[in-house]
């Protein structure tokens, strides 16, 4: 478990350079496993063009292999690609899930497709992790899973090789992959799939939307109701597809050139995406960038003074935490609201970033589903922890910049959707 002494470059220092820097970021995590997913049940194969190599990634290509998926990495100029022929899924497997929601929620469906038994299970947090809505979804629909009546990880899946299909109700108001991880397997069911949420709220729509457009772009039509989702049975197309890179990833660079001045390009960015990161344009200039999109990428522009936000990030939570840091930084309060099911991802992330900078000296205050950040003078402090967080590894990244001697703990956990973290982030700082 390595810890990181955060680079220091603050924008207020006489000595410090603005940032000029062009960044590549490494491919989306939520798009890498999505197509994946529907790779590994098409009907031919699929080539994955700069997908994404990373805990979560490896985690989905181990897991799909192990039920029989033939999934082959294919070195190229630009780093590589991977081939995916689909096969019949059998068991008897052991799929480790880490701490991924990707893998953890969107695994077990498709597993139930497999003839024989299943074995999930993770990292201790995963077995806090909310997975009754598609535990219960797939014993509705006949699925024979022990998970010793806990609704949770560890648990044991006994396929049958194949799902009837039918209609399922979930509450989905913790997160929105229980909704995609059964839309993903709706396709492959022999009657389609019915999809009603009966919770009060859905966070994170756009990762819906994104699933929803995947689908069709492997020849699926989803037709959606109000609050209820229909997938009739199809034979997905494979394809060849260039894996956007992770906008999401790309907040804490972003971040930089708020804080430091100067700029930083984002390359690639796409002019069309579902990725929840792409609000990130009106979301930091609304906080005192400046956001130009061009036919090379995505470039923003700071000045080193940041001005507080109030925002519903319902839609956007994870994020949050690089949000959170820079509004720790601004000259104005912030209030950060809808963000309540961020108490149940990879840590408690609003208590998290709360303790992390108030330990800083910061006036962070807790509401429920809120985070109210009024401005103050953050002092350095040894350690900030992460609370194997990958998105607090990078909140305290975007801090450190500001703030001297900070040590961000256990840098290691930032490899769950970026390979190399603090490689591109000293490559962003020396550009």
């Amino acid at each position: 478990m390595a810890n990181w002494q955060a680079p220091f470059r603050s924008g207020l220092s006489p000595a410090s350079k603005p940032i000029n820097a062009k960044i590549t970021i490494p491919g989306s995590k939520s798009v890498t496993n999505r197509a994946l997913i529907l790779a590994a049940l098409a009907k031919s194969p699929s080539r994955l063009r700069k997908p994404l190599s990373s805990r979560d990634t490896d985690l989905m290509v181990k897991g799909l292999q192990s039920l029989g998926i033939s999934i082959t990495t294919i070195k190229t100029n630009e780093g590589f690609d991977y081939e995916v022929v689909p096969n019949k899924m059998f068991g008897p497997a052991s799929i480790d899930v880490g701490n991924a929601g990707t893998v953890m929620r969107f695994l077990p469906p498709i597993a139930a497709l497999a003839q024989g038994l299943i074995h999930f299970d993770g990292d201790s947090r995963s077995h806090e992790r909310p997975l009754a809505p598609v535990i219960k979804a797939l014993e509705q629909l006949g699925v024979i899973i022990d998970h010793n009546n806990k609704y949770r990880l560890p648990l044991t899946i006994n396929g049958s090789g194949k799902i009837t299909g039918g209609e399922v109700e979930i509450d989905a108001s913790s997160s929105s992959q229980f909704v995609s991880a059964l839309l993903l397997l709706g396709p492959a069911t022999e009657t389609g799939i019915t999809i009603k949420d009966i919770g009060n709220s859905l966070p994170s729509l756009p990762h819906i939307e994104m699933t929803i457009q995947m689908l069709n772009r492997f020849g699926v039509e989803v037709e959606i109701g109000k609050k209820s989702w229909k997938v009739k049975p199809s034979e997905l197309i494979g394809q060849d597809m260039v894996i956007e890179p992770d906008l999401s990833n790309a907040a804490p660079f972003m971040a930089a050139s708020m804080i430091c001045g100067g700029s930083v390009e984002i390359l690639d960015w796409p002019e069309s995406t579902c990725q929840p990161g792409d609000q990130l344009k009106q979301i930091f200039t609304k906080m005192g960038a400046q956001v130009k999109q061009s036919s090379t990428g995505l470039k923003i522009s700071g000045t080193g003074s940041i001005t507080g936000i109030e925002i519903d990030l319902h839609d956007v939570g994870e994020l949050t935490p690089s949000i959170a840091a820079v509004a720790a930084l601004a000259t104005s309060e912030s209030k950060l609201s809808g963000i309540a099911h961020l108490r149940l991802h990879e840590t408690d992330r609003l208590a998290a970033l709360a303790n992390e900078i108030n330990n800083l000296g910061g006036k962070v205050t807790e509401g429920p589903g809120e985070l109210f950040i009024q401005p103050a003078s953050l002092k350095s402090r040894q350690e900030f922890k992460t609370y194997d967080d990958h998105r607090m590894a990078t909140a305290g990244a975007i801090i450190g910049l500001a703030v001297e001697g900070i040590v961000i703990e256990n840098i290691e956990t930032t490899k769950k959707t970026l390979p190399d973290f603090p490689g591109l982030w000293l490559e962003m700082l020396n550009g």
